[in-house]
């Protein structure tokens, strides 16, 4: 069974409560979405709502006999905003008609592998051929079986500025040595040696979370995993109607990028409040806005 229906409430012990759970999403749905699949069926999608932007969804195929024959199902948890403009790549999987988009964005330097939520609305758009060359914008959002909360590092105004700037400087040596400008990538490969430098003499002194502010980096080895510490912006505490486990939504800030988290409150350790920094590994998914 899927490891993170704990994220979204359920604790599932056996493959028989399993069943009667996504028996429940198919017969109790609340969104229902088709789109013309092969000459004898459809691709269909289930969706059910398990609380506030939470809930299971069920894809398969609908044959012309009206029978569901499910084929994956994932939990979900639904962001709020936008958290990031960029030419968006999507792959299917090998074996499913399943996806996972990758982004470029700026301020974290890396490609951002993340599942597809909306992956039957991106095959309707490629059925209609507007997906090529995509450039649109991305909700993340990320799931967590666990955390813990952590104080803000105190800075003052002219740290926060130099911060602000040295930020502003490293996207702009980006962009240009994504273009190949030589001079950029020999830039940013000093930069690098002399950050490593400086939080190596940091921390025969210092704890490493008094060093590092936030991060967000890839985690184990499968590749829509991220660890993440960032800057919590708000608090939402939201219950599962079903199991009526008690949920934390945090809108997160790590590296200049937003999106909003799910990790159920008994396992997160510490009180998350506005300001304090949220720690934690997450299943990071996306919707794109078409």
């Amino acid at each position: 069974m899927h490891q993170y229906l704990k994220a979204i409430g359920f604790d599932l012990k056996t493959k028989k409560e399993l069943n009667a759970l996504l028996s429940q999403v198919e017969s109790h749905f609340t969104h229902q979405t088709l789109i013309s699949y092969q000459e004898n069926g459809d691709f269909c999608e289930f969706q059910k709502e398990f609380g506030s932007d939470i809930g299971i969804s069920i894809c398969g195929e609908l044959n012309e006999k009206e029978q569901f024959d499910g084929e994956y199902y994932f939990p979900y948890f639904t962001g709020s905003g936008i958290t990031t403009y960029a030419e968006v790549i999507v792959e299917r999987k090998y074996e499913k008609e399943q996806y996972v988009g990758v982004c470029e964005d700026p301020n974290v330097g890396i490609s951002l592998i993340f599942f597809l939520q909306n992956g039957i609305e991106y095959m309707r758009e490629r059925q209609l051929g507007s997906v090529a060359g995509l450039n649109t914008s991305v909700t993340f959002s990320g799931l967590a079986l666990s955390g813990c909360v952590l104080f803000p590092v105190q800075k003052d105004e002219n740290q926060v500025r130099c911060e602000k700037e040295a930020s502003d400087n490293r996207k702009m040596l980006l962009n240009a040595a994504r273009s190949g400008d030589q001079t950029a990538i020999e830039t940013l490969t000093l930069d690098d040696i002399d950050i490593y430098s400086k939080v190596s003499r940091r921390l025969m002194s210092e704890d490493i979370f008094s060093i590092v502010d936030t991060y967000f980096m890839p985690y184990g080895i499968e590749c829509d995993l991220y660890a993440i510490l960032g800057e919590i912006l708000k608090v939402k505490v939201v219950e599962n109607v079903v199991t009526k486990e008690r949920l934390y939504q945090l809108e997160i800030e790590t590296n200049e990028l937003r999106f909003d988290v799910c990790v159920p409150v008994k396992d997160v350790m510490g009180e998350p409040t506005v300001g304090r920094r949220f720690k934690g590994n997450i299943w990071l998914q996306g919707y794109i806005n078409f």
